[in-house]
């Protein structure tokens, strides 16, 4: 088939997907609360991308690889998981366009993207992934009815971490996140440039967010703290420059628990030194095979971290845990395996919006994970177990169907 053939199916599959859901994007968002950003993180792995297909996933497919190798460790184990609408490739526009969709008629309106930049063991220094964002979600002819911002995903990379039947137990470091002043001054222009300036990148009063996964590694890469510091004053300087008020940084923890004091003290001095705005969670925190232990201890995780930092703190809330397609040892105990439904994550839900409703003053988001985070078992997408279950829940929750 030739690329002008290629190109008539692509746009007429957009247009059946059009035709399908029929509706318009006030329309979806009729029954929610609009003045809130409800985010579903995505993990954008599955695709072939050039570094990707160099160390970890030869198939072409990105990490499905290894997600439909996904193996029971118990007898009731829900493995390999089972996507109802197929292996989709995440830098597909049209199956991009039918996430954007599906997520306005349910009450999701926002898409925080992981992004990264890494350096690998060959001399390579760049972004990863970020097809899916570049040519899946922007290439969406629906992309403008939808928010969406990044998170710097600045984690280490092991070999085996996202491959172990590919490097077995070789536990040294693959891919090195760290940027020194050079690079920096790179990651500041691409993100200003390619999606800052994008009227559905979203801003906070008129400043665009970046999220930021780990603070220990940005620091690490600039030398000190007082050098990320420095760095981060250039990054809103940069951004001021661009047109912007400034830079809303926004730190997103993986999870944890709850914190000591030190904790707490060595997180309030990076606060006040690198200009952090607003703390956000990955994950919900804590961790428990019981999904019901899991999110009480989540809510006293956020209480805690709400009543110590003096800026505004967006709750998160997990659909559940199952990394074993990553992890050969791993067994019950590591799994969301108990009370985790569509019922029982609206519980959860709904105590999260009656936080964002208990704190006026500030931003109003909810945070979920996550939209397709397939490998870790916490996805809205639907699946042959729950079909739009969890998005119904999302739906139910901003109509006011779920009480606490």
């Amino acid at each position: 088939m030739n690329r002008s053939l290629y190109l008539i199916v692509g746009i007429g599959a957009i247009a059946l997907i059009s035709a399908f859901f029929g509706f318009r994007h006030k329309d979806a968002e009729a029954g929610a609360q609009d003045d809130i950003y409800v985010c579903a993180y995505v993990w954008p792995s599955c695709h072939d991308d050039q570094l990707a297909h160099k160390w970890l996933w030869e198939e072409g497919i990105g990490e499905w690889e290894v997600i439909k190798k996904g193996d029971k460790r118990f007898p009731e184990h829900y493995q390999p998981r089972q996507p109802l609408w197929g292996y989709e490739l995440d830098n597909d526009p049209v199956v991009v366009e039918k996430w954007i969709r599906t997520a306005l008629k349910y009450g999701v309106n926002t898409f925080i993207y992981d992004w990264y930049w890494y350096n690998d063991p060959d001399g390579y220094s760049g972004p990863y992934l970020e097809s899916a964002l570049n040519d899946g979600f922007l290439k969406a002819p629906s992309h403008e009815k939808m928010h969406f911002y990044i998170m710097w995903a600045n984690h280490d990379v092991k070999y085996n971490y996202w491959n172990y039947h590919k490097w077995g137990d070789n536990e040294e470091r693959l891919f090195n996140p760290d940027v020194d002043w050079d690079q920096f001054k790179k990651v500041v222009d691409r993100v200003i440039n390619q999606y800052f300036k994008l009227p559905e990148y979203v801003k906070i009063d008129g400043c665009p967010v970046l999220g930021i996964f780990s603070i220990e590694n940005f620091v690490r890469g600039l030398g000190s703290l007082d050098e990320a510091a420095k760095a981060m004053e250039y990054f809103r300087s940069e951004v001021r420059k661009a047109g912007f008020p400034d830079l809303h940084l926004q730190q997103i923890q993986g999870g944890g628990g709850r914190m000591s004091e030190e904790r707490i003290e060595y997180m309030r001095k990076n606060i006040k030194a690198l200009g952090i705005d607003s703390e956000a969670l990955y994950n919900m925190g804590g961790f428990n095979p019981d999904y019901l232990v899991h999110g009480a201890e989540a809510v006293e995780i956020r209480e805690q971290m709400d009543e110590v930092f003096d800026i505004p703190v967006f709750p998160c809330v997990s659909i559940g845990w199952d990394d074993t397609p990553r992890f050969p040892a791993k067994g019950p105990d590591h799994v969301t395996r108990f009370h985790n439904t569509p019922q029982s994550f609206a519980t959860f839900l709904a105590k999260a919006k009656e936080y964002v409703e208990a704190h006026p003053d500030q931003p109003r988001f909810m945070m979920i994970n996550a939209w397709n985070e397939w490998v870790e078992g916490s996805y809205l997408l639907p699946d042959r177990l729950n079909g739009f279950g969890y998005l119904e829940a999302v739906r139910d929750v901003l109509n006011g169907k779920y009480d606490n």
